[in-house]
């Protein structure tokens, strides 16, 4: 799912970024200014006033702070009242994603329409190809009868014209598990019981009704309110995500007040060490196949959805658990910060004792912002760990597979197969893998297609992404072979 620049995903940087401008500012005491500064009366509003994009900027800005609009129980609450309770929060609030009632635009229901491309061709391939005759001709154009009709698609794939399109619920059609649905009144709702935290609904949302609880004042505050050491552990994707060298990100990071930056690439290693070691016990053991296991909302689905395909996925834990399991070792003591591409990585940190709080590239870059931190003017530092080529490769697709197949050469037969990126298709195609079987012996799953890269934390376009970090890994700075 290609998400391309726009003004929700703009808007959601902005917010952030004025979040840390108003900590630093006077930890929130004027944030109730900002609403009013961002859609001022003479603006021209986005929806029906600037009084209801002003409402909906306080909630936003209320998911940044670390709440959700389900949180608000008084309407007369303030932004820095909000601010106030975040500073004082001893422990972040649970991992969630959620719904602005009042932004959602309540969409049609998805369906298929003709439109005046139709021409009342002859052929009539639309009305031959319909497994529930619901086309007929009316007045010379094809007519879809909605009460008949099962949104199978059959139509629109016939028509000579491409006459008949799908008008889909971006939230609903993004979402692989169904986890999004309409209320009563026709306002999308998420189901924190099957939800995977993947992000592709907010990607998805054109109206940017979808927001989720941000850490980031919780680290903010940390950083400059606590005695402990406070560590980020940077993810691999971050190459890329920012137009300077890696190494005066990680200047920046700590100009920003990070005590030390760790490379997460160093716990992709042990797990490409121990899911190979256990991919060659499950073949040895007559195995059909066996799933990668580092991506959590891909984790998730397997274990809500597809339980069917427990016995296949692989045991093994995911970079961030290695990463942070030896950061507790040399460091008892400190906070750990997880820095990546990825939002249910923050449901994963829930169940992992040794990560602390999770925050995204898109956070740690309104972090630089908001605190006139200038990436290039920063000195560049190196990781104090060596990591591999294979490591450093984790990120995009195909790179988890590589990197266990780099060190099952020659032990065992080695078929891999990448799933790259969830959707309903492919989660019928895992369950079919389960029940049925799969020619291919080892399965990478990666929820975001083309891999971490293109993650809903991210930044960066992925594709560009992608190849910076291809050029990275070739460079071969400070890397290990992980032969």
């Amino acid at each position: 799912m290609l998400i391309p620049k726009n003004y929700a995903n703009q808007m959601r940087s902005r917010i952030l970024v004025k979040v840390v401008e108003s900590f630093y500012k006077d930890r929130f005491e004027t944030a109730d200014e900002i609403p009013i500064e961002m859609r001022p009366k003479d603006y021209d509003s986005s929806r029906c006033c600037i009084y209801k994009d002003r409402a909906i900027l306080k909630y936003r800005m209320m998911a940044a702070m670390g709440f959700t609009p389900q949180d608000e129980t008084n309407e007369a609450k303030q932004l820095k009242d909000y601010g106030k309770e975040a500073l004082k929060r001893q422990n972040h609030a649970k991992s969630c994603l959620a719904v602005i009632d009042i932004a959602c635009s309540a969409c049609v229901k998805s369906q298929y329409m003709v439109t005046d491309a139709c021409r009342g061709c002859f052929a009539r391939p639309c009305v031959m190809n319909c497994p529930k005759q619901a086309i007929s001709i009316v007045h010379g154009r094809s007519h879809i009868d909605p009460s008949l009709c099962v949104s199978c698609g059959k139509c629109m794939e016939v028509c000579p014209y491409h006459a008949i399109v799908k008008l889909p619920v971006p939230c609903e059609e993004a979402c692989p598990v169904g986890a999004i649905r309409k209320d009563e009144f026709g306002v999308e709702h998420i189901n924190e019981d099957t939800c995977i935290s993947c992000g592709k609904c907010l990607q998805s949302c054109p109206f940017g009704a979808i927001v989720e609880r941000s850490q980031l004042v919780d680290v903010l505050n940390l950083i400059h309110n606590s005695d402990k050491k406070v560590v980020a552990m940077l993810a691999p994707a971050i190459v890329g995500q920012f137009p300077f060298e890696i190494g005066q990100v990680v200047g920046a990071l700590k100009k920003a007040g990070f005590d030390d930056v760790v490379e997460v690439a160093a716990g992709a290693d042990v797990t490409s060490k121990n899911e190979a070691a256990e991919f060659i016990e499950r073949m040895n053991e007559g195995k059909n196949f066996m799933t990668t296991s580092c991506c959590p909302a891909y984790y998730r689905a397997a274990k809500v959805h597809i339980p069917e395909l427990a016995p296949f996925v692989s045991n093994t834990k995911t970079p961030m658990y290695y990463a942070a399991e030896m950061l507790k070792k040399e460091q008892p003591d400190c906070v750990s910060v997880f820095v990546g591409p990825c939002l249910a990585k923050r449901t994963e940190a829930e169940y992992d004792p040794n990560v602390d709080y999770v925050l995204t590239f898109e956070e740690i870059g309104a972090m630089f912002v908001g605190a006139g931190i200038e990436i290039g003017d920063c000195e560049a530092q190196e990781f104090a760990k060596v990591s591999s080529a294979q490591g450093r490769n984790y990120p995009l697709s195909g790179g988890v597979a590589g990197a266990v197949g780099n060190l099952v050469d020659g032990k065992v037969d080695f078929r891999p197969e990448r799933i790259d990126g969830l959707s309903k298709e492919n989660i019928k195609l895992l369950k079919k893998y389960a029940t049925k079987g799969s020619e291919n012996n080892m399965i990478e799953v990666m929820c975001c297609e083309g891999g971490c890269v293109a993650g809903p934390g991210c930044i960066a376009l992925a594709k560009k992404a992608a190849r910076q970090i291809e050029t990275y890994v070739a460079q071969g700075t400070n890397q290990k072979d992980m032969k």
